[in-house]
């Protein structure tokens, strides 16, 4: 009874130690293969931003057109402004003005732009050069007319007070020419009685152009008389001829 529980043991051992001994001789087990990483996120795409002027330069008062366009951006402001992803403004610059413009993305990457206007101010009109003084004796010549009374006359006739209109226009367009008005008679009557007549022929002249808006301070007057006559014959169209107030041009 005895060698038979003591065979049973050895039977229970034996496989144990030869296990053992296999694990000891270098079989070892295999670990399982290692879990992959999960791969990290492709990153977002930077937004990209475009700024142009047309025209880059304009002259005060005068306008110019933004015009920007954006990708991969959820938000552009221009100057500050929040505006549409792509589009135009027209600006009108009081002065030279940088604008800027931002781009930005949903995670929070950014990009950048600008362009400048210049503003210049429009050159000054060119001065008129002063006529030469030949060029104003000539045109004085043509344009001034001289006023003519009936005898023994030195109230203004019709005929006259539309020459002097058109004189009047003249000397407002020309204000740096002297006005000179001689007084002239026929040679009927005295020397004294004529000098008296043309002065206030001459006189009449002057005030009717005041009448007009020429300033008085402009115009001279002297009589002649019956001295320096237009015309020698003794006839009425050569004494009409002689009782005129009379313009001298400029320097005479």
């Amino acid at each position: 009874m005895r060698n038979l529980t003591l065979r049973r043991c050895v039977s229970a051992v034996i496989p144990a130690v030869v296990c053992l001994g296999l694990a000891a001789c270098g079989h070892k087990a295999v670990p399982p293969p290692p879990v992959p990483e999960a791969a990290a996120p492709a990153a977002a795409p930077a937004p990209t931003i475009t700024l142009n002027a047309n025209p880059t330069a304009i002259e005060s008062g005068g306008q110019s057109t933004l015009t920007w366009t954006s990708s991969n951006a959820v938000r552009v402001e221009l100057n500050g402004a929040a505006v549409n992803l792509n589009g135009s403004q027209p600006v009108t610059p009081t002065q030279s003005t940088d604008y800027q413009i931002v781009a930005r993305s949903a995670d929070g990457q950014s990009a950048n732009a600008a362009v400048r206007v210049t503003v210049t101010e429009p050159p000054p009109p060119p001065v008129a050069a002063a006529p030469a003084a030949e060029d104003i004796n000539g045109a004085f010549t043509a344009a001034v007319r001289d006023a003519f009374f009936d005898y023994d006359k030195s109230t203004i006739r019709p005929d006259a007070q539309s020459e002097l209109n058109a004189d009047a226009e003249f000397f407002k367009s020309h204000p740096g020419v002297a006005i000179n008005v001689v007084g002239h008679c026929d040679d009927r009557g005295s020397a004294e009685y004529n000098l008296a007549l043309g002065d206030r022929r001459a006189q009449a002249v002057k005030n009717y152009l005041v009448s007009q808006g020429i300033d008085p301070n402009r115009i001279q007057t002297v009589s002649v008389g019956k001295d320096q006559p237009f015309c020698t014959q003794e006839t009425d169209d050569c004494y009409q001829q002689n009782r005129r107030g009379h313009f001298t041009p400029p320097g005479q």
